[in-house]
């Protein structure tokens, strides 16, 4: 008997933080690897910057009033 390769694809999913761990059980019984990517801090906000997620205070009191308020 001839035995067959087998072939593996990448897949990505998007999930709520949440359901992680039972993925995590899942792969486990069915002999998958995971590989979680997270984004770094300087990602996240050039990222922000990207969407245009930038907010200029008049003045230093404008900002602590926008980080506290």
């Amino acid at each position: 008997m001839q035995a067959t390769a087998t072939t593996t694809e990448n897949v990505q999913l998007t999930l709520p933080d949440v359901d992680l761990s039972f993925l995590r059980t899942i792969s486990k019984k069915m002999g998958w690897s995971i590989k979680i990517q997270r984004k770094s801090g300087i990602e996240k906000g050039l990222e922000d910057i990207r969407k245009g997620n930038v907010y200029h205070a008049k003045n230093s009191t404008d900002l602590i009033n926008q980080i506290l308020g």
